[in-house]
């Protein structure tokens, strides 16, 4: 819920709400809404009913971006809602779908070979090879109990979580995969975000909330997540025999306050080589928990300045963008928020202490208005500058119905990072992805027609999802890694770091899994060279603290690296 003021309605020249319009004839065109043509419109999102009368309803779900069957090409799995007469077994669920890449622009539904329908009310999803098969797993954070689906290397899965201990139930949000003990074991976070009974779900002036309680510029709302209990959150020690021990409580990240959990991630904030965890918390403040090295962790949340914005107030946080944009070496974060309220960019200064440079760096104005989820840095021109995304859409439908000017359905945004510290918001080209005006939530992004440019897919509330497919040209170059780590890394690297320099210019990606909103986006690392032809030099610091140098033999291709081995055929 909103934790901002309210603003005055910002309208473009034919008076349309900016979150819905304010679309520029003639501006280049930067993504191409190809869902139809790429065949994903036979997948629709479906959460309770229009009228979003209750909490459960609103939230929506995320997607996730892997390489299932290790083709080389980029997948794509949407996660469903569904309905309370689906929770109550009188009507069929809502289902998820995975796709899989065709290699030539399209996709095709492959869910029930899969077996990845979840058929239950679907939020977050999270990719991570927790077993070091060097085949992608996928983790579902649902409402009720949670899924663990465990690849079986022939375009199958099954659902392990209750074998694993992982299942949870109440109501989870976006988790993450991290090896945060360093035991070459990827280890599971889990947030929670609020407890919910759809048999007596909170209202106004009932059950110990007072009369217009639930309100949202003087308007009746649905009531939450203020005036509900939280979820707890969980962390799950990976056994390396197929199940995980709930280590929440004496890690220190079990979340006794109850605050409402959405989006995590597991990072190095502080370059100790022990990854830390950040979790975006609606409507209280966010937490940040600095790894100790000993199987536990410090909340540095109020100390790093990650808690709150710079004047020191809790915002609604939904989704975390994780990147280094000012190629200083250091990870930054960047987090969505609801609307009256603005996304907030969080620059490292080192030692895990951020500042708020939101309002100095250009974003904070324009994302007002809009009511932000999924989120992510990207280099969407390829010039070496990580770019800013942002997926939004309101939660309350009767928006629609007030000169507020913001709206349900919401167009994307795009930030252009023009030199380390300043973005401008790139003009939504009329007719083109960024003038697309829907609800979306979860957002993931790749480069799903390896062609080295990254794409974006958005899961939409109750609609279809939308596939912006990057049609930017340019002659800048660029270079994509996949890792493999040894066998004292997890397989799939992630919490590895990667530095690749071009002349003077110095860039780092790490490998994460989960952020954005309830997503997970492409594991592999995209570095945007601009005019360089060939990269200088390629360091490497692996999850396990081996650090490697390796030698690219040509740009504008995506390289498979192995630890110790450096660059193999894929």
């Amino acid at each position: 819920m909103s934790t901002g003021v309210a603003h005055a309605p910002v309208k473009d020249a034919l008076s349309r709400p900016i979150t819905a319009g304010g679309f520029v004839d003639g501006a280049p065109v930067i993504f191409s809404d190809i869902t139809h043509a790429a065949g994903l419109d036979k997948f629709h999102h479906k959460s309770g009913t229009p009228e979003k009368s209750t909490i459960l309803e609103t939230p929506g779900s995320g997607v996730a971006l892997l390489d299932y069957d290790n083709d080389g090409w980029l997948d794509i799995y949407l996660l469903n809602g569904s309905t309370y007469s689906a929770l109550k077994g009188t009507e069929a669920a809502p289902r998820a779908m995975l796709f899989h890449n065709n290699h030539d622009g399209t996709f095709t539904d492959v869910t029930e070979k899969a077996g990845v329908a979840n058929e239950r009310w679907g939020f977050g999803v999270v990719v991570g090879d927790y077993d070091d098969d060097g085949w992608p797993d996928i983790y579902v954070s649902n409402f009720g109990k949670n899924r663990l689906y465990h690849n079986n290397h022939d375009g199958t899965f099954t659902d392990v979580a209750e074998k694993a201990g992982v299942t949870v139930g109440g109501w989870s949000a976006g988790a993450t995969w991290g090896d945060y003990d360093r035991d070459g074991l990827l280890d599971l976070f889990v947030p929670g975000y609020v407890k919910f009974d759809p048999d007596h779900p909170p209202i106004a002036g009932k059950g110990g909330l007072p009369p217009g309680f639930c309100q949202f510029r003087g308007i009746n709302v649905m009531c939450g997540p203020r005036g509900l209990p939280g979820e707890g959150d969980h962390l799950f020690h990976n056994n390396g025999d197929g199940t995980f021990t709930d280590v929440s409580v004496t890690a220190g990240v079990s979340d006794p306050r109850g605050y409402y959990g959405l989006a995590s991630v597991f990072v190095d904030v502080d370059d100790d080589g022990w990854l830390d965890l950040a979790v975006a918390n609606d409507s209280v403040p966010k937490y940040l928990y600095r790894n100790k090295h000993d199987g536990t962790f410090e909340d540095v949340s109020y100390l790093s300045g990650f808690a709150l914005n710079d004047e020191g107030r809790e915002q609604a946080a939904m989704g975390i963008a994780v990147g280094d944009y000012n190629r200083d070496g250091k990870v930054d974060f960047c987090i969505t928020n609801f609307s009256d309220d603005y996304n907030t960019l969080y620059r490292n200064d080192g030692d895990a202490s951020f500042t708020d440079i939101s309002f100095a760096a250009g974003i904070a104005n324009g994302t007002i208005p809009f009511l932000g989820w999924g989120t992510g840095f990207l280099d969407y021109d390829n010039d070496g500058l990580l770019d800013l995304f942002f997926a939004n859409g309101h939660v309350y439908p009767g928006v629609d119905k007030q000169d507020w000017g913001t709206t349900w359905a919401q167009r994307p945004l795009l930030f252009r990072n023009l030199n380390g510290s300043k973005f401008e918001e790139v003009p939504p080209a009329t007719g083109s992805g960024l003038a697309v005006v829907v609800s979306a939530r979860g957002a993931a992004f790749g480069d799903l027609f390896n062609d080295g440019h990254i794409d974006v897919v958005l899961n939409v509330m109750d609609s279809t999802p939308v596939l912006l497919r990057n049609v930017v040209k340019n002659s800048n170059h660029w270079l994509t890694m996949k890792l493999v780590g040894g066998s004292k890394s997890p397989r799939d690297a992630i919490g590895a770091k990667v530095f690749v320099t071009t002349g003077t210019i110095r860039q780092r990606a790490d490998v994460f899994a989960g952020g954005s909103y309830a997503s997970s986006s492409d594991q592999r690392l995209h570095f945007g060279l601009g005019v360089a032809t060939r990269v200088d030099r390629v360091e490497i610091l692996w999850p396990d603290g081996a650090k490697e140098e390796i030698k690219i033999p040509a740009v504008d291709r995506i390289v498979t690296v192995v630890e110790g081995k450096g660059i193999v055929e894929p």
